[in-house]
């Protein structure tokens, strides 16, 4: 059993993990968690006694093989309470992540089990990311970013790489959810900047926007 403050540290190791595919440096654990590089150290050590990850001096921090599965277990629950707040109690995909941020660290297995078992095992949280199965195994699609498709094509919204409560506002103040039919109708070649259509409407989106919504293409 680990501690809530190891197991974020766990957590936010294997998603920096995910982004850079090497050993995290501690001054990017540090930025993530919003602490001190020199704590950031501490806790990392403390980890690595417990073969949680390895760490090496000026090189950073890499989970280990237990590590991973760790990681995928608290990601698991998080994201499966993402559902049940969203499906079950009604909250919209703008409120859930913090809640779920504190429900993520309830150690019955047997209620996550249960919990799985009560939403039907899904596959996908309410922001298009996938929930691990209780092995820590993902489930992988093709997905690219919206800014990376060019003029006249076509997708699906398949997810979310900006999960701020604002950032999920705009999309919905556009009609943009998990599912919604996007097509690229023009594009800025100086800034990134797009005109999309979505249903009937037609409107310019930034680059930023674009750069945080996952499209499968269609």
């Amino acid at each position: 059993m680990y501690s809530l403050a190891e197991e974020n540290y766990i957590k936010s190791i294997y998603h920096l993990q995910q982004e850079v595919g090497k050993e995290v440096s501690t001054n990017a654990i540090a930025d993530m968690m919003e602490t001190k590089p020199s704590s950031v150290t501490d806790m990392v050590q403390k980890l690595a006694d417990k073969k949680v990850l390895s760490y090496r001096k000026y090189k950073g921090a890499k989970l280990t093989a237990d590590g991973e599965i760790i990681a995928a277990n608290i990601i698991r629950k998080h994201r499966l309470w993402e559902v049940f707040l969203v499906d079950k109690l009604k909250f919209h995909w703008d409120e859930v992540h913090e809640i779920a941020e504190q429900l993520e660290h309830v150690q019955s297995e047997e209620l996550i089990k249960r919990l799985d078992a009560f939403l039907g095992s899904p596959a996908f949280d309410p922001h298009g990311d996938p929930i691990p199965d209780a092995k820590g195994n993902f489930k992988k699609t093709e997905k690219k970013l919206l800014s990376e498709l060019k003029k006249n094509q076509n997708g699906v919204c398949v997810g979310v790489k900006e999960t701020s409560p604002e950032y999920l506002q705009y999309l919905d103040k556009k009609n943009i959810s998990i599912g919604t039919k996007i097509s690229v109708k023009g594009k800025e070649f100086f800034d990134g900047s797009m005109v999309i259509q979505v249903g009937r409407d037609q409107f310019f989106i930034s680059k930023q926007i674009a750069e945080n919504l996952y499209i499968q293409t269609t």
